[in-house]
């Protein structure tokens, strides 16, 4: 049997170290990027009550993770995003179509009653493989 190589990739987040998790993980030529939101190294809650900058930042964040685990943006085949108020889907989704509106990944948009925190409007978790490319744009 074949063994495929684990890395995990930290953002320096202190509770990445303190709690156990990693931003991302690569598995072979696999990248999971695991639920990201707006919190700050220093423990604050970026872009407060505006889910359009709330979505834009965790994309910002999850794309970073991304490049320092080896993958690209065009390579996310997967993406869920979590958030506390469906009524402001289109705040949601207008940032989300600005980083994958050609990419067009599988995707879904789902509220939950509660994220770590209040101010958090919204989390979001993506895959990506390296080496995966665009064939049909359908």
């Amino acid at each position: 049997m074949d063994l495929l190589r684990r890395e995990n990739f930290s953002s320096g987040a202190p509770l990445e170290e303190k709690v156990g998790y990693s931003r991302a993980v690569k598995v072979g030529n696999f990248v999971f990027v695991g639920g990201t939101t707006t919190t700050t190294p220093e423990g604050e809650v970026e872009a407060e009550g505006d889910a359009y900058l709330q979505t834009k930042i965790i994309l910002g964040k999850i794309e970073r993770a991304l490049k320092n685990a080896g993958a690209k943006l065009s390579e996310v085949y997967r993406v869920r995003i979590y958030v506390t108020d469906i009524k402001r889907a289109q705040e949601y989704m207008q940032a989300y179509s600005e980083f994958f509106k050609e990419i067009k990944p599988v995707t879904i948009l789902a509220e939950i009653s509660a994220l770590a925190r209040p101010a958090h409007l919204v989390e979001i978790e993506a895959e990506a493989i390296i080496g995966s490319y665009l064939v049909s744009k359908k």
